[in-house]
């Protein structure tokens, strides 16, 4: 180890801002995860608070709240995974066009809104589905049907949610696969041409092998980030009318830790968030590992 260190040094130069950024900000913030175990209170201190252990976990449990906020999340998350191979499909049918014009201009269409920040896009659904005056309503209006208060109705929020957030993020999370195509040998495409298969059936047998191994990883950090939904956008098209379908375990962590000053029962909650997603990260990367081979580890 040492000698590879004295060899490669200038390497392990590039790595150490990246290594303290993640000491500094992911693992010694870790040291306050034990007020979620403790009645914490500010001017005692994170040593001086009291210890009740999982008080703070059986109260979320217990709460009326609970089974609201798990079922908005999973609802969530779950609506998000059955979008996952969207960005695949994307990724091939880019690939298949031969037109490098047609191509950049598709790709810089379908890129484009990723750069929009979360305050901008959010500020553009609401104008959007505006009932009054939403380009949405007044082209529903002109086919002769009543307007729709969007986001006015909890049964809406999730769809529109998901759909503005899958719209937004599809030429991105496509670039990766486009890059795994990349690194195909044209003489695979083009021994099976010669053999006749059709180009349903290359993609089917050449495309989609070479890129299975970036689905699978892909899909593993998924599942790491699986309650992880995305604070802001839910948050700024969150209202008191479509509450019971938008609160979500991370907006009721800001609710009640930071508006409400109840520092150890939102940690207790966001520790319990965390930890979901840990073992699902850990299950589904066992899972690849004794199936297809591929993990992260």
């Amino acid at each position: 180890m040492i000698k590879a260190i004295q060899k490669y040094w200038q390497l392990y130069l590039f790595i150490i801002p990246t290594v303290i950024y993640f000491l500094v900000f992911h693992y010694y913030p870790m040291y306050g995860v034990q007020i979620a175990f403790k009645n914490y209170v500010a001017t005692k201190g994170i040593w001086g608070s009291e210890w009740v252990f999982f008080e703070q976990f059986q109260r979320f449990f217990r709460s009326f709240h609970f089974w609201t906020l798990l079922k908005n999340t999973l609802e969530i998350n779950v609506y998000q995974l059955v979008l996952f191979p969207v960005s695949i499909i994307v990724a091939l049918s880019f690939n298949e066009l031969r037109s490098i014009r047609y191509k950049r201009f598709v790709q810089t269409v379908t890129y484009a809104p990723h750069f929009i920040s979360t305050v901008v896009m959010s500020g553009m659904i609401i104008t959007f589905l505006n009932p009054s005056t939403g380009i949405v309503n007044n082209l529903l209006n002109q086919l002769g049907m009543e307007p729709i208060r969007f986001l006015m109705e909890p049964s809406w929020f999730k769809s529109i949610f998901v759909l503005t957030g899958e719209w937004q993020n599809l030429g991105w999370g496509a670039i990766i696969y486009l890059a795994a195509l990349s690194g195909i040998d044209p003489h695979q495409h083009e021994a099976a041409e010669i053999d006749g298969a059709s180009r349903l059936q290359r993609i089917w047998h050449i495309n989609l092998p070479a890129i299975a191994p970036t689905i699978i990883i892909l899909f593993i950090l998924n599942m790491g980030n699986f309650m992880t939904i995305g604070f802001e956008k839910i948050y700024l098209l969150q209202n008191e009318l479509n509450l019971p379908s938008s609160d979500v375990i991370q907006t009721y962590v800001y609710r009640v830790g930071l508006l409400q000053a109840q520092y150890s029962f939102s940690a207790a909650v966001g520790l319990f968030n965390s930890i979901i997603n840990f073992v699902l990260l850990l299950t589904f990367n066992y899972v690849a590992r004794k199936t297809t081979e591929t993990s992260l580890w």
